[in-house]
């Protein structure tokens, strides 16, 4: 037990320094103005999802940890509450984590998601995103957000995210981007 005690703080600060390295790696990815990076992913029902499908829309690209788990629960059901204001919005919502198309499907069942859930089994897009958290062997997609405008360009990046109010956050957010956008844009 006293080995244990002696361990646990220098395994701590490895976890905390490996964290922060991956941090720093994964912010610099992507900016603001700048295009977003395409992906091809497959959402709950084997459908296939691009970029691309969603040109001249908003996208609310999310990307979350993992499937029925509380904070991502949370964070799905108030995107699920809010979702007829944010396609008022001219708004899509695609949620991204790395579980599989399977684990998808049951989520999206279990909490009545009106919206699809993209797989990246291999993390890709979530690196392309600067989402993606790797510990060893495990990865994980952290809980960020990224508005694209219609012009496929990044619009607003979220690394600190709230699930109970983020949904909220972003439906105030596109109302102010929105309302800076020209007519002829």
């Amino acid at each position: 037990m006293s080995l244990y005690r002696r361990s646990s703080p220098y395994l701590g600060l490895g976890l905390i320094l490996m964290f922060g390295f991956f941090t720093k790696a994964a912010y610099a990815d992507i900016e603001i103005g700048k295009p977003a990076p395409e992906f091809e992913l497959y959402d709950q029902q084997m459908r296939k999802h691009t970029l691309k499908d969603y040109a001249d829309k908003w996208v609310v690209l999310y990307f979350y940890p993992k499937d029925d788990t509380p904070g991502c629960t949370v964070e799905a059901c108030t995107f699920r509450d809010d979702y007829h204001r944010i396609r008022a919005l001219d708004a899509e919502i695609l949620g991204v984590s790395l579980d599989s198309v399977e684990s998808h499907a049951q989520f999206v069942t279990a909490q009545h998601l009106p919206f699809p859930l993209l797989s990246d089994p291999d993390g890709v897009v979530a690196a392309a995103y600067g989402s993606l958290l790797a510990l060893g062997p495990v990865k994980l997609a952290r809980r960020h957000t990224i508005i694209i405008d219609k012009r496929g360009r990044i619009a607003r990046i979220y690394r600190r995210v709230d699930p109970k109010r983020h949904s909220t956050q972003i439906i105030s957010d596109l109302q102010e981007l929105q309302s800076k956008i020209k007519p002829s844009q």
